[in-house]
């Protein structure tokens, strides 16, 4: 009888003993609270941007009225930086179909930005507010810099390409810090792998160097890699990285493992009938070799941009990277 009572003792003495560990490991015992923002602020290029009247840089949806004429519709295949932001129940003014009462999401971001533009975009907004801890700030941007450094290749050695590339992540990294010291939680992404977009692949034949495509994935790796080793040594509680570019590989990679995706290599958008892509809408779409473009089918919008179902994947990766970070 003495050693059942001692069992069930030993047996409840190591159950509060194993408790007591779980709660210290949560802080002293505070209960574990899921982080929910009040707002989304979007800094970064135009894979981030609603204009006013709120197109995307990518396919546009169109919605067709009772006399048959067709409209914009935002809200449908919503860019990342919606589908994180809707995950929480929040919206941008520039997309606002069901009026929400006064959306207090905002997007600094803008067309063909670089770090140094985001920099200014982070001035603009602490010329007239702050951070706070329940604001999700997100950061997406270096694309730019990317292309801006390749297109000085060959007349700039690549070691120098590099180099700039490689200061420029780190120059984000300054801004994923200053946020985070001034209370905002950051979500920052990578630069996309660039090297398996249609403009990589179509280097690699009009310049006659197959090595074209490897040279920008090579300098994405080295953008991002400024970014992580400047973010290294930040508190994970208020910052958090989403790897963007290891997502794009496995999705021109492994096509099949993604929802309706067929061609990862063309362009959807038809450059005849929409010349940029926020002009591009499900109406000015090509029949590409792998079959007729879709907002589903397709990785790239055009050349150089996620289709909505790229950005579908990219934002659901910013939701599970957002809630799965002890913000």
């Amino acid at each position: 009888m003495n050693l059942l009572v001692n069992g069930k003792r030993r047996v409840v003495l190591a159950a509060a003993l194993g408790m007591a560990a779980l709660l210290a490991s949560c802080g002293g015992g505070d209960p574990v609270v899921a982080f929910v923002p009040t707002r989304v602020l979007a800094f970064g290029d135009e894979n981030s941007v609603l204009t006013s009247e709120g197109r995307k840089f990518t396919i546009n949806s169109l919605t067709t009225d009772a006399n048959n004429a067709k409209s914009l519709d935002c809200s449908t295949q919503g860019i990342w930086t919606q589908r994180l932001a809707s995950s929480y129940g929040l919206v941008f003014p520039e997309c606002n179909p069901l009026a929400v009462s006064d959306p207090r999401s905002r997007i600094f971001a803008a067309p063909g930005a670089k770090v140094v533009d985001l920099v200014d975009q982070v001035d603009q907004h602490l010329g007239t507010d702050t951070f706070s801890s329940t604001d999700l700030v997100t950061l997406f941007v270096g694309q730019n810099d990317v292309f801006d450094q390749y297109a000085q290749y060959p007349g700039v050695p690549k070691d120098q390409l590099l180099a700039s590339v490689y200061a420029s992540g780190q120059l984000l990294a300054l801004q994923v810090t200053r946020i985070a010291t001034a209370g905002g939680k950051v979500l920052v992404s990578t630069v996309p792998d660039l090297g398996f977009t249609p403009f990589a692949l179509n280097e690699n034949l009009n310049t006659g160097d197959v090595s074209r495509a490897s040279l920008l994935s090579e300098l994405v790796a080295k953008f991002n890699e400024g970014l992580r080793v400047g973010i290294a040594k930040e508190s994970g509680s208020k910052v958090a990285i989403m790897l963007t570019d290891e997502l794009v590989q496995a999705m021109a990679k492994f096509p099949a493992t993604y929802a309706n995706m067929i061609n990862v290599t063309e362009p959807a958008c038809d450059i005849t009938q929409a010349p940029t892509v926020d002009q591009c809408t499900t109406d000015t779409l090509v029949t590409g070799t792998a079959g007729a473009a879709t907002v589903t089918n397709y990785l790239w919008a055009d050349d150089k941009h996620l289709s909505p179902n790229g950005h579908a994947y990219v934002g659901a990766l910013a939701a599970s990277r957002s809630r799965a970070n002890p913000f």
